[in-house]
């Protein structure tokens, strides 16, 4: 069975849609689950963190990860066939764009991506087509970081929003496995 690091970001208002995905996963992939710090221990309108964690956790079988020496090692390991961050909120895009490991989701990134190993991105952020925009052009050009296709979700009220598509994920995977893009990228 293949193993799949599950990455959760901070943009609450998709976990309605990532876990039904996790849920589908978990019958293909050993999955580990990975919690930033913020997806980790912000309660807010959508749910409770310890209630997201624990669903995780009963999903997958295994205690999610919330520290950076706890994710260092997947890297060196070699624990991970494959990353999935989903989903990944724009803060997220701008740390690993710019190189930036602060918390265990970036480390997770670096770490896992430094064996030339595919990540896949699930983007969820309100400024895709804002500031956002420079980053996501960054990580398309990246060697071994492919994108589940995204558009934008509310053109009228919030224009520069973009979300992955969350039921393409598993085709995703199994694209950036093969080391292919899934097309099209944009919706």
């Amino acid at each position: 069975m293949l193993r799949l690091g599950f990455a959760v970001t901070g943009s609450f208002c998709t976990f309605d849609k990532m876990f039904p995905v996790m849920e589908a996963l978990a019958a293909e992939y050993e999955i580990t689950p990975i919690f930033s710090p913020v997806s980790a221990s912000v309660d807010s309108r959508f749910g409770c963190a310890e209630d997201f964690i624990r669903r995780a956790e009963l999903i997958c079988g295994r205690t999610a990860l919330r520290e950076i020496n706890q994710v260092e090692p997947i890297g060196p390991k070699q624990l991970l066939d494959i990353l999935l961050i989903a989903p990944c909120t724009g803060n997220t895009l701008a740390k690993i764009a710019n190189g930036i490991t602060d918390t265990c989701v970036t480390m997770a990134y670096k770490s896992h991506l430094r064996n030339g190993r595919p990540v896949v991105l699930a983007v969820s952020t309100n400024d895709g087509l804002g500031t956002a925009a420079g980053n996501i052009a960054a990580l398309l050009n990246k060697k071994n970081v492919w994108f589940v296709p995204f558009g934008q979700d509310d053109p009228a009220n919030k224009p520069t929003s973009l979300v992955a598509d969350f039921n393409r994920i598993p085709e995703t995977l199994a694209h950036a496995l093969e080391g292919r893009q899934i097309q099209p990228v944009l919706l």
